[in-house]
């Protein structure tokens, strides 16, 4: 049985190269085209597991680390020192740091809009009773889907080693999966992904049930945060109050 699943806002290729740079702590005038470019891969495989919608940029993008690669592998010309030679990455890291310059202004511009929202006329507000208290340490920033991605192969990685293949058939759903993470947070108010999956022996399973956290995002069913950068992900029910 197939699943695609599609989500109305999808990360691009610069996201995901600024997501590994961040994650590996790399200098982004220095970066290891080699190591990146594997990574890259890694997550783009990850991508098509899902089945996600993988834009053409995505593939743009892979030709264009492989294409340093290969100029990075090619001996300098004859009589050229090294600070003679162009650094092939030159390019890409102009515009890694443009469009990152343009994504923190949105970001700002965004948070200003954010801010002039909660600004009122002085009026009478009737009073408004409090609802449950978030930490800010329990939810500090939002996920995005290389977060979920990154907790999605660390999940895979974390499956025990079997050493032989035994196939048979896994009757498993999305809305089996849907109910399973429902249940789940119907005992508690929060759960991490990590508890969510510990349990589950079955590599498909795990597949389907973060499809399944995926259309509940989508949905607005649940929400993710992370306490902090490539922290464990925490989902909890979606607040509509």
């Amino acid at each position: 049985m197939a699943y695609r699943i599609k989500l109305d806002i999808f990360e691009g290729p610069f996201d995901l190269l600024l997501f590994l740079i961040r994650k590996h702590e790399i200098d982004i005038y220095d970066i290891p085209i080699h190591d990146i470019t594997n990574q890259f891969l890694e997550y783009l495989e990850l991508m098509k597991m899902l089945d996600l919608e993988v834009a053409g940029e995505f593939i743009e993008m892979v030709a264009i680390l492989m294409n340093i690669k290969a100029r990075l592998l090619l001996p300098r010309p004859f009589g050229m020192s090294e600070d003679e030679v162009e650094d092939p990455r030159t390019e890409l890291v102009e515009r890694l740091l443009e469009y990152q310059r343009f994504k923190e202004a949105a970001t700002e511009m965004y948070l200003y809009e954010s801010e002039q929202r909660k600004r009122f006329e002085r009026k009478y507000f009737a009073k408004v009773e409090g609802t449950e208290d978030e930490s800010d340490e329990e939810y500090l920033r939002n996920v995005n889907l290389f977060d979920l991605l990154l907790a999605f192969k660390v999940a895979l990685d974390n499956m025990p080693k079997i050493t032989y293949h035994e196939v048979r058939k896994v009757d498993i759903t999305i809305e089996q999966q849907t109910l399973f993470i429902l249940d789940k947070l119907h005992k508690q108010s929060m759960i991490l992904f990590s508890e969510l999956v510990q349990d589950i022996r079955e590599k498909i399973v795990i597949i389907v049930t973060f499809m399944a956290l995926l259309e509940m995002i989508k949905s607005r069913k649940v929400i993710v945060r992370q306490s902090d950068v490539f922290e464990d992900i925490r989902i909890k029910m979606y607040d509509t109050k």
